[in-house]
């Protein structure tokens, strides 16, 4: 006999997972960019009203936890990582009255919080540096950032040769002839963290938001806050590299752990187990474990996985070299495929392997859109916790075709550094069919939505068997729901076809067919769910081209 099953199978009705204080070990995050996600005001910008009112949407969805982009008080040189007023909301996104309620109702509702914390650097608007700025040479609040004299007869030069990661040189010149350092935008100063100064203020600003509620932080650049003495030029880490010593002078030095140290302690102090999550880019997944070594950090992104062409063999080359790396340190692996930074992976996987994570091309959006449904129920599978970007489980795709005078990026207008199509993925969600900015707000949105982004809203994808929203509610629900998914730090891996990743994790198997054609495979027990259309007949299980199948031998 011949059963044909959709996309999307219901979840086993069995007990919720027993509630655990270790939440954060198994937990799906929620990614808002809030100027991107709903408008309450109609003045074309996301603020923390309009993320309020969305909240019971999350809730719906299955996720666990909301990880908020910045809203502080800044000038939006970089989208609010140029922070001038830790404490304070830019007016954009409203006040403190608002995170308040938001922080409120999401507790009300069962959802956690996470905010963003920049630490790297400050706006050049922040208090500190418009004095440093205005004193002058000799000025105590200079040791708070990177001050140096330049290089040359005349201080000229930089003074060393690190460029910007936009591009250019990574040193700005002032009037009065001293140079600071920024790894970023210009506007984006680096502070000095060896001075004592800037380690009090961080400590307090964590202490005011945990006050506040928060339920944790994502620490942005948390690879980047301790530079190497001396601040030695690039030609030297060259030198270095040839003895096998692959950390660049200004990334992923140690002297960054002590502070994570001190930062633990003061989480610890707070109930309800509040989490650090290191945004850190290291050259191994073995170095990003450091971060997470039980009196650090509770998770670091794993940007090795994120960075992953659809391909069977690569993809278990990197799970299993995270789950290695992870489990001598105790922490949970975290697995993710978008963000406010990269291509959408719906576009990513419509396109050509090996084209990085910034991609201008379409590509054959059908396969893309088919591959990212696959690689979802992959991903939610893993053990550890899972990374959701807004949209994604709506299936949308990066906008590539973004007229060049309404882009925003400030990589984009340097030329040089990043590709800076970051805009691409910031593009306001729609909500609804109709409407001007298809339910995001009255007042349109400050990047222009393309034609037909309704018909891929939440309104239009509720209730419709089979369309990518209600893929990722069945398969965050079966994820509550099955024991065996969730937590964890090893996979049984299974005999597969070429191109086919197939493994158990108790009574659950998990089969993805990354390859070109349609593969057998033995029907592991009851199907759960599926990205796409699969058939079993007589003990087996067709599973088409690009489509991933949950099943549990439970009854």
């Amino acid at each position: 006999m011949t059963q044909q099953h959709s996309a999307i199978a219901a979840p086993a009705q069995t007990p919720a997972k027993a509630k655990r204080s270790d939440w954060w070990r198994d937990a799906v995050i929620y990614q808002v960019y809030p100027r991107s996600f709903a408008d309450s005001n109609g003045d074309g910008m996301g603020d923390l009203e309009g993320v309020r009112s969305r909240l019971p949407y999350l809730r719906d969805l299955g996720v666990d936890a909301v990880w908020l982009s910045p809203f502080y008080a800044s000038p939006q040189a970089d989208a609010g990582y140029d922070v001038a007023d830790y404490r304070a909301v830019d007016a954009m996104f409203g006040n403190l009255l608002d995170a308040d309620a938001l922080i409120r109702d999401a507790r009300r509702l069962g959802l956690r919080i996470i905010v963003d914390l920049v630490p790297n650097h400050s706006s050049d608007q922040h208090e500190w540096f418009k004095r440093a700025v205005a004193e002058g040479p000799g000025s105590p609040l200079r040791d708070r950032y990177h001050f140096r004299p330049g290089k040359g007869e005349n201080g000229e030069l930089p003074p060393n040769d690190w460029e910007s990661i936009f591009g250019g040189p990574a040193w700005t010149r002032l009037p009065d002839g001293e140079w600071y350092l920024h790894l970023f935008a210009p506007e984006q100063p680096d502070f000095n963290w060896q001075h004592p100064a800037v380690g009090d203020e961080f400590r307090s600003i964590l202490r005011f938001w945990l006050d506040m509620g928060v339920d944790g932080f994502r620490i942005d650049v948390a690879h980047g806050l301790v530079k190497a003495d001396g601040l030695p030029d690039l030609g030297s880490h060259e030198q270095l590299k040839l003895l096998g010593n692959d950390v660049m002078p200004f990334f992923d030095q140690d002297g960054v752990h002590d502070i994570y140290r001190q930062w633990r302690l003061i989480l610890d102090e707070y109930s309800g187990e509040r989490i650090f999550v290191a945004e850190a880019w290291t050259p191994t997944v073995e170095r990003t474990a450091n971060y997470v070594r039980p009196d650090e950090l509770h998770q670091a992104f794993n940007f090795q996985y994120l960075s992953t062409d659809w391909d069977a063999d690569e993809l278990r080359k990197v799970v299993d070299r995270t789950l290695d790396a992870m489990r001598p340190v105790g922490a949970p692996a975290t697995w993710v495929l978008s963000n406010h930074d990269v291509t959408r992976h719906a576009t990513r996987f419509a396109n050509p392997p090996g084209l990085g994570t910034q991609i201008r091309l379409a590509g054959d959006r059908a396969l893309g859109l088919r591959r990212a449904r696959a690689a979802t129920l992959l991903m939610l599978a893993l053990p550890g916790s899972a990374y959701v970007y807004q949209g994604e489980e709506l299936g949308l795709p990066d906008v590539v075709d973004l007229p060049d005078e309404v882009r925003q990026d400030p990589a984009y207008f340097r030329g040089a550094g990043q590709d800076g199509f970051r805009d691409g993925c910031r593009v306001p969600i729609p909500w609804t069919r109709e409407g001007s900015s298809y339910g995001f707000g009255a007042g349109g949105s400050w990047l222009p939505q393309p034609d037909g982004w309704g018909e891929l809203s939440v309104e239009a994808q509720t209730g419709v068997a089979g369309s990518t929203l209600e893929l990722y509610r069945a398969a965050l629900a079966a994820r509550r729901e099955e024991p065996d998914l969730g937590a964890g730090d090893t996979v049984e891996w299974l005999r597969a076809p070429e191109g086919v990743l197939a493994f158990r994790r108790g009574e659950f198997v998990c089969v993805a067919n990354t390859g070109g054609e349609s593969v057998t495979t033995p029907a592991y027990g009851r199907l759960l769910l599926a990205s796409g259309e699969v058939t079993e007949a007589d003990g087996e299980t067709k599973v088409p081209a690009d489509t991933t199948v949950w099943f549990t031998t439970r009854p």
